[in-house]
């Protein structure tokens, strides 16, 4: 997995599904932006000092939002290097008070750790990576403390899970409230005027066609007013395939059951499905498995997606 350097000593580092991608500014004072899903913490861990950054070194973090995939690394990086870690406003309340329901974690039974949040970042403000400004914009719906980084100079969108190339990011109502969609419709209209050369997301490679990706988020978004039981099924799908990569592997006569004992898996049946749990669990499973999304082996449950 090679670093790709986006402008001087900024490096963009991709990871997978389990873990969101992240950013390292190489400098006396480094700076992170996102450090990953604490279980493959070692993993990021090397991808940083194979840049030549040490942890210990570390100045500040900047947290894209609070979901454990993006901020896995901030405990253990701050308690080695006592850097800052800024969020915007919003999650830095998440961490002072320690609510893990608005961060999803209790939600989608998640490891994840509180860190002390030392910024809280407004909408509009700049914040410099070095000699490099960005610019914060908020983007809630998937995440209510969502930003993206917007450098001007160089065109450069830095936009997590707010816009990806070719998907939408999951939506959950139950925690970001009723209005998530519309709230996300309304982030991607805000960033329609900005003039960008390329894009680095939160998942997947680094994107060009801004004006395409954003078209194809804006047309889901529509499609997800018309039909909100297609935000459920995505919901089901995408955590279903984030638990077996967070949990490795899992018995398949126990799986059903363990589901239906989190909040997040009866309640989307609930909501968009009318209580089907059985159905619906089948009907995710064997879509998966004839895809070979998901594996089966001596009666455990694997997933094929790269963490």
């Amino acid at each position: 997995m090679a670093a790709l350097e986006i402008m001087e000593d900024l490096f963009f580092l991709e990871r997978g599904h389990l873990n969101g991608n992240h950013f390292v500014y190489r400098s006396a004072a480094p700076v992170l932006i996102d450090t990953g899903y604490v279980g493959d913490f070692d993993k990021t861990a090397q991808l940083i000092t194979g840049l030549g950054v040490a942890l210990s070194q570390v100045r500040l973090i900047i947290s894209t939002h609070c979901h454990c995939d993006h901020m896995g690394g901030n405990k253990i990086i701050q308690e080695r290097s006592g850097c800052d870690i800024a969020l915007h406003k919003i999650g830095k309340y998440f961490m002072d008070i320690q609510d893990d329901w608005s961060t999803w974690w209790r939600y989608y039974r998640q490891e994840a750790d509180f860190f002390q949040c030392t910024r809280g970042l407004e909408d509009g403000e700049a914040i410099a990576l070095g000699p490099h400004e960005f610019t914060v914009i908020h983007t809630p719906g998937h995440a209510s403390d969502g930003i993206v980084l917007y450098e001007g100079k160089e065109k450069v969108l830095i936009s997590s899970d707010t816009l990806w190339e070719r998907r939408v990011a999951t939506i959950t109502v139950r925690v970001e409230g009723s209005t998530a969609v519309h709230a996300l419709e309304a982030s991607l209209e805000r960033l329609a005027p900005l003039d960008v050369k390329v894009v680095f997301p939160g998942h997947g490679a680094p994107f060009t066609d801004f004006r395409a990706a954003l078209e194809r988020s804006r047309k889901k978004v529509k499609d997800y007013l018309l039909h909100p039981e297609k935000v459920g099924n995505d919901l089901l799908k995408r955590i279903t395939i984030y638990t077996l990569l967070m949990k490795r592997r899992v018995r398949e006569q126990t799986f059903l059951p363990w589901l239906k004992g989190t909040h997040w898996f009866p309640e989307t049946v609930d909501l968009y499905f009318k209580g089907d749990y059985e159905r619906k669990y089948h009907e995710i499973m064997e879509n998966f498995l004839q895809k070979g999304v998901i594996k089966r082996k001596n009666g455990w449950l694997y997933t094929t997606v790269k963490p």
